[in-house]
């Protein structure tokens, strides 16, 4: 999922670069929503190795 978010990242710089801002701003609009759900699923795992730790001490 980070990996499209990069890829989305990357396509926002060259369309906004080369003046479609149009694209820029929605392709910059996917990458934060991706970025942002996988951000989520990151914390959510980490919380549940914390607690998944706790069991076995």
């Amino acid at each position: 999922m980070l990996k499209w978010a990069l890829i989305f990242f990357v396509v926002s710089l060259i369309t906004g670069a080369l003046g479609f801002t149009g694209v820029s701003s929605a392709t910059a609009g996917v990458a934060k929503v991706l970025f942002g759900i996988a951000l989520v699923i990151f914390l959510i795992f980490l919380v549940l190795a914390f607690l998944a730790g706790e069991a076995f001490f």
